[in-house]
Protein backbone atom coordinates (compact mmCIF):
# COMPACT_ATOMS: atom_id res chain seq x y z
CA UNK A 1 0.00 0.00 0.00
CA UNK A 2 1.14 3.24 -0.80
CA UNK A 3 1.66 6.51 1.52
CA UNK A 4 -1.45 7.91 2.43
CA UNK A 5 -2.35 11.01 1.29
CA UNK A 6 -4.34 14.13 2.14
CA UNK A 7 -7.39 12.89 -0.15
CA UNK A 8 -7.34 9.13 2.06
CA UNK A 9 -7.05 11.52 5.49
CA UNK A 10 -10.25 13.76 4.03
CA UNK A 11 -12.38 10.26 3.06
CA UNK A 12 -11.51 8.20 6.28
CA UNK A 13 -12.53 11.88 8.78
CA UNK A 14 -15.45 11.75 6.49
CA UNK A 15 -14.70 15.92 5.47
CA UNK A 16 -14.03 17.77 2.64
CA UNK A 17 -10.04 18.17 1.31
CA UNK A 18 -10.22 21.25 2.06
CA UNK A 19 -10.99 20.97 5.76
CA UNK A 20 -8.42 18.57 6.41
CA UNK A 21 -5.99 21.21 5.04
CA UNK A 22 -7.40 23.71 7.56
CA UNK A 23 -6.70 21.29 10.25
CA UNK A 24 -2.87 20.91 9.29
CA UNK A 25 -2.21 24.26 9.29
CA UNK A 26 -4.04 25.27 12.12
CA UNK A 27 -6.26 28.07 10.22
CA UNK A 28 -8.84 29.76 12.96
CA UNK A 29 -12.46 28.70 13.28
CA UNK A 30 -11.91 25.00 12.79
CA UNK A 31 -14.46 22.78 14.58
CA UNK A 32 -13.24 20.47 17.65
CA UNK A 33 -15.24 17.67 16.55
CA UNK A 34 -13.50 18.12 12.67
CA UNK A 35 -10.13 18.37 14.20
CA UNK A 36 -10.12 15.23 16.32
CA UNK A 37 -11.65 13.08 12.94
CA UNK A 38 -8.89 14.44 11.12
CA UNK A 39 -6.54 13.76 13.33
CA UNK A 40 -7.59 10.59 14.10
CA UNK A 41 -7.79 9.61 10.40
CA UNK A 42 -4.55 11.04 10.03
CA UNK A 43 -2.98 8.60 13.29
CA UNK A 44 -4.89 5.32 11.62
CA UNK A 45 -3.13 6.27 7.78
CA UNK A 46 0.24 7.46 9.50
CA UNK A 47 -0.48 9.78 7.27
CA UNK A 48 2.20 13.15 7.96
CA UNK A 49 1.87 16.15 6.48
CA UNK A 50 4.64 17.76 4.07
CA UNK A 51 5.48 20.61 5.16
CA UNK A 52 6.71 21.77 1.92
CA UNK A 53 3.99 21.14 -0.02
CA UNK A 54 1.72 22.41 2.67
CA UNK A 55 3.58 25.92 2.17
CA UNK A 56 3.05 25.60 -1.62
CA UNK A 57 -0.60 24.56 -1.17
CA UNK A 58 -1.02 28.19 0.80
CA UNK A 59 1.55 29.85 -1.77
CA UNK A 60 4.23 30.35 1.23
CA UNK A 61 7.61 30.57 1.49
CA UNK A 62 8.24 29.98 4.95
CA UNK A 63 10.40 33.33 5.20
CA UNK A 64 9.71 36.42 6.94
CA UNK A 65 10.79 39.45 6.07
CA UNK A 66 12.65 41.83 8.61
CA UNK A 67 13.31 45.57 7.50
CA UNK A 68 15.20 47.46 10.06
CA UNK A 69 17.32 50.68 10.16
CA UNK A 70 20.46 49.62 10.65
CA UNK A 71 21.42 45.90 10.67
CA UNK A 72 24.66 46.93 13.06
CA UNK A 73 25.23 47.41 16.41
CA UNK A 74 24.35 45.92 19.93
CA UNK A 75 20.54 46.80 19.55
CA UNK A 76 19.95 45.44 16.40
CA UNK A 77 22.27 42.25 16.68
CA UNK A 78 20.23 41.64 19.70
CA UNK A 79 17.13 42.23 18.51
CA UNK A 80 17.69 39.43 15.37
CA UNK A 81 19.44 37.48 17.84
CA UNK A 82 16.01 36.84 19.47
CA UNK A 83 13.86 37.17 15.99
CA UNK A 84 16.52 33.96 14.90
CA UNK A 85 15.76 31.94 17.96
CA UNK A 86 12.11 32.18 17.38
CA UNK A 87 12.19 32.18 13.86
CA UNK A 88 14.14 28.67 13.86
CA UNK A 89 11.48 27.29 16.72
CA UNK A 90 8.59 27.93 14.01
CA UNK A 91 10.76 26.73 11.26
CA UNK A 92 10.96 29.69 9.39
CA UNK A 93 13.61 31.75 7.68
CA UNK A 94 14.77 35.35 7.65
CA UNK A 95 15.13 37.35 4.97
CA UNK A 96 16.99 41.08 5.99
CA UNK A 97 16.62 44.55 4.97
CA UNK A 98 17.81 47.82 6.06
CA UNK A 99 16.38 51.42 5.21
CA UNK A 100 19.20 53.96 6.05
CA UNK A 101 17.79 57.35 4.88
CA UNK A 102 14.21 58.27 4.69
CA UNK A 103 10.96 56.48 2.93
CA UNK A 104 12.60 56.39 -0.62
CA UNK A 105 14.75 53.21 1.39
CA UNK A 106 11.59 51.93 2.68
CA UNK A 107 9.27 51.38 0.03
CA UNK A 108 12.77 50.07 -2.27
CA UNK A 109 13.04 47.73 0.46
CA UNK A 110 9.32 46.80 0.51
CA UNK A 111 8.87 46.18 -2.77
CA UNK A 112 12.42 43.85 -2.89
CA UNK A 113 10.51 41.76 -0.38
CA UNK A 114 7.53 41.24 -2.29
CA UNK A 115 6.47 37.72 -3.37
CA UNK A 116 9.81 36.24 -1.49
CA UNK A 117 8.37 36.29 1.85
CA UNK A 118 4.93 35.84 3.81
CA UNK A 119 5.00 38.48 6.29
CA UNK A 120 6.76 41.36 7.24
CA UNK A 121 8.47 42.99 10.71
CA UNK A 122 9.22 46.33 9.88
CA UNK A 123 10.97 49.07 12.53
CA UNK A 124 10.67 52.33 11.07
CA UNK A 125 10.74 54.46 13.68
CA UNK A 126 12.00 58.00 11.40
CA UNK A 127 9.39 57.26 8.67
CA UNK A 128 5.46 57.91 8.32
CA UNK A 129 4.06 54.13 8.44
CA UNK A 130 1.34 55.37 6.76
CA UNK A 131 3.02 56.77 4.00
CA UNK A 132 5.20 53.36 3.72
CA UNK A 133 2.39 50.86 3.93
CA UNK A 134 0.88 52.80 1.22
CA UNK A 135 3.22 50.70 -1.14
CA UNK A 136 2.46 47.63 0.85
CA UNK A 137 -0.71 45.49 -0.63
CA UNK A 138 -3.29 45.12 2.67
CA UNK A 139 -3.40 40.71 1.74
CA UNK A 140 0.38 40.99 2.68
CA UNK A 141 0.94 40.67 7.20
CA UNK A 142 3.06 43.12 8.53
CA UNK A 143 4.20 43.83 11.90
CA UNK A 144 5.29 47.62 13.20
CA UNK A 145 8.07 47.47 15.12
CA UNK A 146 8.56 50.91 17.50
CA UNK A 147 6.91 52.94 15.20
CA UNK A 148 4.71 55.68 14.93
CA UNK A 149 0.99 54.82 15.28
CA UNK A 150 -0.62 54.03 11.95
CA UNK A 151 -4.22 54.33 10.52
CA UNK A 152 -4.04 51.32 8.10
CA UNK A 153 -4.64 48.82 10.98
CA UNK A 154 -1.42 47.30 11.09
CA UNK A 155 -0.34 45.58 14.32
CA UNK A 156 2.08 47.42 16.42
CA UNK A 157 4.08 45.83 19.18
CA UNK A 158 6.00 49.00 20.90
CA UNK A 159 7.89 50.08 23.93
CA UNK A 160 6.39 52.69 26.24
CA UNK A 161 9.47 55.11 25.86
CA UNK A 162 7.94 58.21 27.56
CA UNK A 163 7.34 56.07 31.12
CA UNK A 164 10.97 54.45 30.57
CA UNK A 165 12.21 57.88 30.33
CA UNK A 166 9.93 59.57 33.51
CA UNK A 167 11.00 56.30 35.79
CA UNK A 168 14.60 57.26 34.71
CA UNK A 169 14.70 61.13 35.52
CA UNK A 170 12.39 60.45 38.97
CA UNK A 171 15.47 58.09 39.74
CA UNK A 172 17.84 60.50 39.22
CA UNK A 173 15.74 62.92 41.16
CA UNK A 174 15.56 59.95 44.41
CA UNK A 175 19.85 60.08 44.00
CA UNK A 176 19.58 63.64 44.87
CA UNK A 177 20.30 64.98 40.83
CA UNK A 178 18.85 68.68 40.06
CA UNK A 179 21.01 69.43 36.93
CA UNK A 180 19.90 66.53 34.61
CA UNK A 181 20.55 67.00 30.83
CA UNK A 182 19.65 65.13 28.28
CA UNK A 183 20.88 63.74 25.07
CA UNK A 184 18.23 63.21 22.68
CA UNK A 185 18.35 60.57 19.94
CA UNK A 186 18.36 61.21 16.16
CA UNK A 187 16.03 64.18 14.98
CA UNK A 188 12.82 62.96 13.71
CA UNK A 189 13.19 59.67 15.40
CA UNK A 190 9.59 58.58 17.09
CA UNK A 191 11.70 56.76 19.72
CA UNK A 192 14.06 59.69 20.53
CA UNK A 193 11.05 61.72 20.60
CA UNK A 194 8.80 59.72 22.91
CA UNK A 195 11.90 59.62 25.27
CA UNK A 196 12.63 63.46 25.55
CA UNK A 197 8.94 64.28 25.89
CA UNK A 198 8.95 61.94 29.03
CA UNK A 199 12.10 63.30 30.09
CA UNK A 200 10.49 66.71 30.01
CA UNK A 201 7.12 65.80 31.92
CA UNK A 202 9.49 64.26 34.74
CA UNK A 203 11.92 67.25 34.86
CA UNK A 204 8.56 69.62 35.47
CA UNK A 205 7.10 67.32 37.80
CA UNK A 206 10.20 67.85 39.45
CA UNK A 207 9.74 71.54 39.12
CA UNK A 208 12.92 71.39 37.12
CA UNK A 209 14.03 73.41 34.18
CA UNK A 210 14.77 70.72 31.39
CA UNK A 211 17.96 71.01 29.26
CA UNK A 212 17.96 68.63 26.15
CA UNK A 213 21.17 68.12 23.76
CA UNK A 214 21.09 66.97 20.49
CA UNK A 215 22.21 63.37 19.98
CA UNK A 216 22.55 60.55 17.14
CA UNK A 217 22.00 56.97 18.70
CA UNK A 218 25.80 56.71 18.52
CA UNK A 219 28.57 56.80 21.21
CA UNK A 220 30.08 59.47 19.52
CA UNK A 221 27.35 61.89 19.89
CA UNK A 222 27.43 61.03 23.60
CA UNK A 223 31.18 62.00 23.30
CA UNK A 224 30.40 65.39 21.67
CA UNK A 225 27.50 66.35 24.21
CA UNK A 226 29.64 66.15 26.32
CA UNK A 227 32.40 68.41 25.06
CA UNK A 228 29.68 71.03 24.78
CA UNK A 229 28.76 70.95 28.41
CA UNK A 230 32.27 71.73 29.33
CA UNK A 231 32.88 74.82 26.30
CA UNK A 232 29.51 76.07 27.71
CA UNK A 233 30.08 75.59 31.32
CA UNK A 234 26.69 74.38 31.89
CA UNK A 235 26.09 73.44 35.27
CA UNK A 236 25.13 69.13 35.59
CA UNK A 237 25.35 67.02 37.95
CA UNK A 238 23.48 63.94 35.67
CA UNK A 239 23.51 63.01 32.51
CA UNK A 240 20.26 61.24 30.74
CA UNK A 241 20.86 59.96 27.07
CA UNK A 242 18.28 58.29 24.62
CA UNK A 243 20.23 55.39 24.71
CA UNK A 244 23.26 53.14 26.09
CA UNK A 245 25.58 53.75 22.88
CA UNK A 246 25.48 57.59 23.71
CA UNK A 247 25.69 57.37 27.50
CA UNK A 248 28.40 55.12 26.82
CA UNK A 249 30.20 58.01 25.28
CA UNK A 250 29.52 60.49 27.47
CA UNK A 251 30.59 58.34 30.57
CA UNK A 252 33.92 57.78 28.35
CA UNK A 253 34.60 61.61 27.93
CA UNK A 254 33.59 62.50 31.86
CA UNK A 255 36.57 59.74 32.68
CA UNK A 256 38.69 61.60 30.12
CA UNK A 257 38.51 64.89 31.51
CA UNK A 258 39.26 63.63 34.89
CA UNK A 259 35.14 64.22 36.39
CA UNK A 260 34.11 61.18 39.01
CA UNK A 261 31.01 58.95 37.57
CA UNK A 262 28.57 59.20 39.27
CA UNK A 263 30.43 61.02 42.15
CA UNK A 264 30.70 64.56 40.32
CA UNK A 265 28.17 63.61 37.44
CA UNK A 266 25.96 60.26 37.40
CA UNK A 267 25.48 58.81 33.73
CA UNK A 268 22.52 56.84 32.24
CA UNK A 269 20.72 55.54 29.56
CA UNK A 270 18.36 53.58 27.81
CA UNK A 271 17.85 49.85 26.33
CA UNK A 272 20.29 47.51 28.12
CA UNK A 273 22.82 46.48 25.50
CA UNK A 274 24.86 43.90 26.74
CA UNK A 275 27.92 46.09 27.07
CA UNK A 276 26.15 48.51 29.65
CA UNK A 277 26.80 45.83 32.02
CA UNK A 278 30.50 45.11 31.35
CA UNK A 279 32.10 48.77 30.96
CA UNK A 280 32.72 50.67 34.46
CA UNK A 281 31.25 52.06 36.25
CA UNK A 282 28.27 49.89 34.85
CA UNK A 283 25.65 51.54 33.28
CA UNK A 284 22.22 52.59 35.15
CA UNK A 285 19.78 52.36 32.19
CA UNK A 286 16.01 51.23 31.30
CA UNK A 287 16.00 47.67 30.44
CA UNK A 288 14.54 46.34 27.39
CA UNK A 289 14.66 42.88 26.54
CA UNK A 290 15.62 42.77 23.20
CA UNK A 291 16.16 39.41 21.99
CA UNK A 292 12.65 38.97 23.67
CA UNK A 293 10.99 41.78 21.52
CA UNK A 294 12.28 40.24 18.18
CA UNK A 295 11.03 37.24 19.87
CA UNK A 296 7.54 38.24 20.59
CA UNK A 297 7.97 40.50 17.10
CA UNK A 298 7.98 36.78 15.16
CA UNK A 299 5.50 35.26 17.42
CA UNK A 300 2.76 37.75 16.37
CA UNK A 301 3.60 38.17 12.91
CA UNK A 302 2.99 34.69 12.57
CA UNK A 303 -0.02 34.28 14.69
CA UNK A 304 -1.48 37.43 11.80
CA UNK A 305 0.04 34.88 8.92
CA UNK A 306 -1.80 31.87 10.22
CA UNK A 307 -5.19 33.72 10.34
CA UNK A 308 -5.38 34.83 14.08
CA UNK A 309 -6.76 38.08 15.66
CA UNK A 310 -3.99 39.99 17.69
CA UNK A 311 -4.14 42.31 19.77
CA UNK A 312 -3.66 46.06 17.59
CA UNK A 313 -0.83 47.53 19.55
CA UNK A 314 1.30 45.81 22.09
CA UNK A 315 3.24 47.87 24.61
CA UNK A 316 6.21 46.63 26.26
CA UNK A 317 7.18 48.20 29.52
CA UNK A 318 11.24 48.71 30.38
CA UNK A 319 12.26 48.23 33.81
CA UNK A 320 14.56 50.24 36.02
CA UNK A 321 18.57 48.33 36.35
CA UNK A 322 20.81 50.40 38.84
CA UNK A 323 24.56 49.83 38.60
CA UNK A 324 27.46 52.03 39.47
CA UNK A 325 27.27 55.07 37.57
CA UNK A 326 24.38 56.63 39.30
CA UNK A 327 24.24 55.08 42.61
CA UNK A 328 25.95 57.32 44.86
CA UNK A 329 23.42 59.51 46.54
CA UNK A 330 24.25 63.62 47.12
CA UNK A 331 23.28 65.36 50.18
Amino acid sequence: MGQATIRDVAREAGASVASVSRVFNRLPNVRPELKERVEAAACKLNYVPHAGARNLSLARTGVIGVVLPDLHGEFFSEILRGMEREAAMRGRHLLLSNMHMGLGDGVEALRNMRGRVDGLIVMAPHIDPDLLFAHLPASIPAILLNGPENRQGRPELRIDNAAGARTMVEHLVAAGRRAIIHIAGSQGNIEAAERARGYREAMAAAGLVPVILPGNFDEESGHLAVQRLQMQQMEVDAIFAANDMMAIGALVALRDMGVDVPGQVAVAGFDNIPLARLISPGLTTMAVDIADLGARAINRLSAVIDGENVPQTELRYPSLIVRNSTTQTIA
